[in-house]
């Protein structure tokens, strides 16, 4: 709430052009003179990223009467720097009374607010201007949940997608169990797990569970943001563009619960560097982090390892493959949600039972699966049977994934196989009994993984790619001559695909 006293602002057209040498030199001077009070009282990047655009209209009748090109900076500006334009003018000049704000290349009628009046709507903005001007948005409490998170600059949230309708199983109970505690977190609550990180494949619940956590932010006394990492590049690379780049890091950091959904998806030197300085910044200050990617930190390659080991630092979760029970009770919940509308929709406990066992991939797929039995349901009128639903359900039934390897698990697996340790295989000794077995494990990384001869060489302390290439051939060259090598060699690939 802004007091009686608070100066006004008119937002309007911008008034009839006047040229610099039209207006009155004294005007000029005083404005060049409050530019430079604010550039030192703010500083120069402060001034340099509201400021430096802004221009002197005329001064008349106790107005003072400024113009910038943008509305976001008109908005940013009254928000919060309002007062303090005014009172250096006035300490130029005691008449003046009230700013006039407005867009050079704007077409409103002018309209008298007072400062922050602007931001009880929410227009359409780029990303960038959305995350900023939200954050006080938010503090209006009539502002519906929904629409202070898309004042937020938030991504699109799923209604669906809550606690109520996740299902637990021994695949999920812990990051269940993990992200509850942080949706049930208040400010000032000591954090358990910073930052939270949940990796899993494709459809397994990470989105649902990231959404669940925001979904519960609403009504709290924190400021909760889910982002996909395509939106948190996209809103740094316009502000980077728009030159507001330190109010983007004002705005983000600003965030009590920063929610990161894709985490693999970012890309880009400065758009990375930027998440690591927000990363550190949030969880120094005591804010939750959450963050979902479909594969573990030390997987992500393309982060810097700074962020990885921070990362990592933290509560690092797992969420397995969904096994047959958990995939019969989700089909029953999704079915359930499907009868609210279609009261008539029934699916036999042979057709789940049938589905449950041969759909096996993800929840996506049984999530298709129910929405195939409703569609033949309502639209032909006959009702759901085991054949029907045999017919339709082919091109869902996939083959098992193969285990993913990791590397870790090549290490271990070696290590134990030929009786030295792990630490041995990551050290510098160069005898023969540590050597050999490095090379096989090197080997085994370059065949069963994606990891790059880069990487695999980094996880191998740190060695250069020429030395897990020497590696590679010199195994693939042994194994082609030596059959109990290549027999060795054949039980190891065994023992990590089982």
């Amino acid at each position: 709430m802004v007091s009686e006293s608070s100066p006004q602002i008119l937002v309007s057209n911008p008034f009839p052009a006047k040229k610099q040498n039209d207006m009155a030199s004294t005007d000029q001077e005083r404005w060049q003179r409050v530019k430079n009070r604010l550039r030192s009282e703010l500083g120069e990047d402060v001034f340099t990223s509201w400021f430096a655009r802004m221009e002197l209209d005329g001064v008349e009748k106790g107005a003072v009467r400024l113009s910038v090109p943008t509305r976001f900076l008109r908005n940013w500006i009254q928000s919060h720097y309002s007062e303090k334009v005014l009172s250096n003018w006035q300490a130029e000049d005691s008449s003046i009374t009230r700013l006039e704000l407005s867009v050079r290349s704007a077409t409103m009628r002018p309209v008298a607010i007072k400062p922050r009046a602007a931001e009880t709507a929410v227009p359409a903005r780029e990303p960038h201007e959305a995350l900023l001007n939200g954050a006080d948005a938010r503090a209006n409490g009539g502002v519906p949940f929904m629409s202070m998170h898309e004042a937020l600059g938030g991504s699109p949230l799923d209604p669906r997608l809550s606690f109520d309708s996740f299902i637990v199983g021994r695949s999920n109970t812990l990051a269940h169990a993990a992200a509850r505690q942080v949706a049930a977190s208040r400010r000032g609550d000591q954090l358990m797990f910073n930052p939270l990180y949940i990796h899993a494949g494709v459809g397994l619940g990470k989105t649902h569970l990231l959404q669940a956590i925001t979904w519960t932010g609403n009504g709290s006394d924190r400021k909760v943001l889910y982002l996909t990492a395509e939106r948190f590049m996209y809103g740094f690379v316009s502000a980077l563009r728009s030159q507001t780049t330190l109010a983007f890091k004002e705005a983000v950091r600003a965030i009590d619960v920063l929610i990161i959904d894709d985490l693999q998806f970012l890309q880009g030197r400065s758009t990375q560097a930027e998440f690591c300085h927000t990363l550190n910044a949030l969880i120094d200050a005591g804010r939750q982090v959450v963050i979902a990617s479909d594969r573990p930190p030390a997987d992500l390659e393309s982060l810097d390892d700074r962020v990885r080991s921070r990362l990592a630092g933290g509560l690092v979760v797992e969420i397995g493959s969904l096994g047959e029970e958990l995939r019969l009770e989700i089909l029953k919940s999704r079915i359930a949600a499907a009868c609210i509308h279609h009261p008539g929709f029934e699916v036999p406990t042979s057709v789940l039972a049938f589905i449950a066992k041969s759909v096996t991939h993800n929840g996506r797929d049984l999530e298709g699966a129910v929405n195939r039995l409703l569609a033949h349901n309502k639209l032909t009128g006959q009702p759901v049977t085991l054949e029907m639903a045999e017919r339709e359900m082919r091109d869902l039934i996939r083959p098992a994934e193969p285990k993913r390897v990791r590397i870790e698990d090549i290490q271990r697996v070696v290590a134990r196989q030929y009786n030295v340790s792990r630490a041995d295989l990551l050290s510098s000794r160069r005898t023969a009994n540590v050597v050999r077995p490095r090379q096989v494990a090197m080997y085994l990384a370059k065949i069963l993984t994606l990891r790059s001869l880069p990487e695999i060489g980094r996880r191998f302390g740190g060695r250069d790619h020429t030395t897990v290439l020497h590696a590679v051939r010199k195994i693939e060259t042994l194994a082609g001559n030596d059959s109990a090598l290549a027999d060795e060699i054949e039980t190891l690939k065994r023992l990590l695909q089982d």
